[in-house]
């Protein structure tokens, strides 16, 4: 059974390993509110990252390491970042929405077609 994208299955350990950050490091950026970790009830609160997460926690290393944009700048970037996904999700729905409606009127306009051929 494959792991969805958005499922939290990565402590802090294994992000540490995997990207190469220090768990201090990942914690600040979580009380920034840049990364939201999944916390799991049991007491512990240990926070667990999905892939998305850590896609995301590379994508904040890459910009501070290659780029040099300072945590303000990574906010700004993300916000926009997700703005522009949240308005593709958008667009995606409202042009399904679009050929629907085009699909009913071409469906209406055959049977229409139909009757008017079968009344000659």
């Amino acid at each position: 059974m494959p792991i969805e994208d958005d499922e939290p299955c990565l402590t802090i350990g294994v992000v540490q390993v995997k990207l190469g950050l220090h768990p201090q490091t990942i914690r600040h950026w979580e009380k920034l509110g840049l990364v939201r970790p999944y916390r799991v009830q049991n007491g512990t609160r240990v926070r667990m990252f999905s892939a998305k997460d850590l896609e995301r926690l590379a994508q904040i290393k890459a910009w501070i390491d290659e780029l040099g944009v300072n945590l303000a700048g990574v906010d700004v970037m993300l916000r926009m970042q997700d703005q522009i996904e949240r308005l593709r999700e958008e667009s995606v729905r409202d042009r399904a929405a679009l050929i629907e409606r085009y699909e009913a009127e071409i469906r209406r306009l055959k049977v229409a077609l139909l009757r008017v051929q079968a009344d000659r």
